[in-house]
């Protein structure tokens, strides 16, 4: 992940969607509606096929070689504290990588929902969740 940061920027190949870091923007293949914005959600590939074979819910999942990016919602960070090694990425602004569209939800929404993922990169990772607000009964 770093090594990519410390390329000098004229030794990197120019992307279109690529932020002033040298990220890449992932996008939303026609057809799907993202009227919630859009985050992501990245993991180390080692926990790719685990976390997509249990999500009950799945929406568009890119991959490269070392990092596997889920996109949610924009705020799916809101009040929970994502466990490392995961990474979140607002506005679905990921290191410079070449990602691949590897998952196209059937319907026409893009996104995996957060809870169940939070959860179960949880799980993956042997980290309790931590909600940074309390949960109070009888509010949604």
């Amino acid at each position: 992940m770093l090594r990519s940061l410390l390329v000098p920027r004229a030794r990197r190949s120019p992307d279109a969607n690529a932020g002033p870091l040298g990220g890449t923007r992932l996008t939303v293949p026609d057809g799907l509606r993202a009227g919630l914005g859009r985050d992501a959600v990245g993991v180390p590939a080692r926990f790719g096929f685990k976390i997509l074979s249990r999500l009950p819910a799945k929406g568009c999942v890119y991959a490269d070689s070392d990092w596997w990016w889920w996109l949610v919602p924009a705020g799916s960070d809101a009040d929970l504290t994502w466990p490392l090694p995961a990474c979140y990425a607002p506005g679905a602004e990921i290191p410079d990588r070449r990602p691949r569209l590897i998952h196209r939800p059937d319907g026409d929404s893009p996104y995996t929902p957060p809870i169940p993922l939070y959860l179960l990169v949880c799980q993956l990772t042997g980290i309790a969740p931590a909600w940074s607000a309390p949960v109070r009964a009888g509010s949604a």
